[in-house]
This record gives C-alpha cells, sequence and structure tokens, in this order.
C-alpha cells in the first residue's frame, strides 16, 4: 500500500463510493426535469374533463338536474357529476370506523373501515365505505 486510503475504491474513478461505476450519480429512471408529457398550458389544475357520456351530457348541459339521471337509472361512475350539481348543499357524517385485520406473517395488519354517509337534506343521499392504513385516510 503506497498511499493513504488506496485500496478502499480511490483508484476507481468512481469517486470512492463504490457501486457499479459510470453513472455519475444520477439514477436512469423517469425522473429529471419534466417527468411525462405535459408541461404545456397548464393554466387551472382542477378543471373537470369528463371521462363517461354521461359526464359530457352534464357538462353540456343537456342534464339539467340529477332527476334526470335517477328517472332512467343511468349509473354515475363519475363523483364530479354530483358535485355539479350539489357541490355546496352536500353535508357528509361519519357514521362509523371500524378496525380490521389481516394476518400477516409477521403478525397482524390492522387497516380502518370508515363508513360516511353523504347527503343535501333534501332527499338525495349516498354511503361511503374505505379501508385504508390510517382513520383519516379511510374517512
Amino acid at each position: 500500500m503506497s498511499g493513504e486510503g488506496e485500496g478502499r475504491g480511490e483508484g476507481r474513478g468512481d469517486g470512492g463510493r463504490g457501486g457499479f461505476g459510470r453513472g455519475g450519480g444520477r439514477g436512469r429512471g423517469r425522473g429529471g426535469r419534466g417527468g411525462r408529457g405535459g408541461g404545456r398550458g397548464r393554466s387551472d389544475e382542477n378543471v373537470w374533463v369528463p371521462v363517461t357520456k354521461l359526464g359530457r351530457l352534464v357538462k353540456e348541459g343537456k342534464i339539467q338536474s340529477i332527476e334526470e339521471i335517477f328517472l332512467y337509472s343511468l349509473p354515475v361512475k363519475e363523483a364530479e357529476i354530483i358535485d355539479f350539481f350539489l357541490k355546496d348543499k352536500l353535508q357528509d357524517e361519519v357514521m362509523k370506523i371500524m378496525p380490521v385485520q389481516k394476518q400477516s406473517s409477521a403478525g397482524q395488519r390492522t387497516r380502518f373501515k370508515a363508513f360516511v354517509a353523504i347527503g343535501d337534506n333534501a332527499g338525495h343521499i349516498g354511503l361511503g365505505v374505505k379501508c385504508a392504513a390510517e382513520v383519516a385516510t379511510a374517512i
């Protein structure tokens, strides 16, 4: 050993950190600047772009009330449709939060199941059920 620290990676050209060389410390993933697509025309983040045919009809104004949707028993697959008609009238109430457990090899994994009722005090009511690792996320 001729000098200080030799034999611990200083002669490899990788800055003495080991590893697989090359790369220069930056990964090869999708990171970096910009990410995937997008960058242009970012005027408003939360503009609703309908996905279903019912959503397009609601946004175009061809369906004027939520009763028309219920009259023909159309499935509502976008939450924004309900928000479009009842946005400021909705109230929610957490009915029950219950822990559920799954047996794993390391013991039990506890998650929380939340039941939430939501309505507008005018005859429209809905029930939401969600299970998550944290109570706030489940609600």
